[in-house]
C-alpha cells in the first residue's frame, strides 16, 4: 500500500492496532474510489488545476473533494421554528463553503 498509495507507516503502539489500520485505510479509499467513480459519471467531479501542475484527470485529492462536497450538500440540516434567532446561511455561500472545504485537509 505504501508503495501505490501512499500510505504511511502506522505510528500505533499495538500490533492489533496496526493490524487494524492498513485494511480500514484500504476500505476508506475503496469507498472513496467507488462514490467518486459515481460522481465522475454524472460529470460531478471538478480536476482542479494550478499555474505549475496541469493535470487532464482527477487525482484522489480531487475525488476525495467531490465526494465531501456532495455529501455535505445533501440537505440534512434543519431549523427548529421555536428558535427565531437562527439565520440560514445563503445556499450560494453554503455551496461555496462546502467546496472550498472539499480541499481542506
Amino acid at each position: 500500500m505504501r508503495e501505490h498509495l501512499g500510505v504511511e507507516a502506522q505510528r500505533q503502539w499495538s500490533d492489533q492496532a496496526i493490524a487494524r489500520t492498513t485494511p480500514a485505510l484500504l476500505g476508506l479509499y475503496s469507498l472513496i474510489t467507488l462514490f467518486a467513480h459515481a460522481l465522475a459519471k454524472r460529470g460531478r467531479i471538478l480536476v482542479r488545476q494550478t499555474a505549475w501542475y496541469t493535470k487532464t484527470v482527477p487525482t484522489f485529492a480531487d475525488a476525495l473533494a467531490a465526494v465531501r462536497t456532495s455529501l455535505w450538500r445533501i440537505p440534512t440540516f434543519h431549523i427548529s421554528r421555536s428558535n427565531k434567532d437562527i439565520e440560514k446561511i445563503p445556499q450560494a455561500v453554503f455551496k461555496r463553503f462546502a467546496d472550498v472545504l472539499g480541499y481542506a485537509s
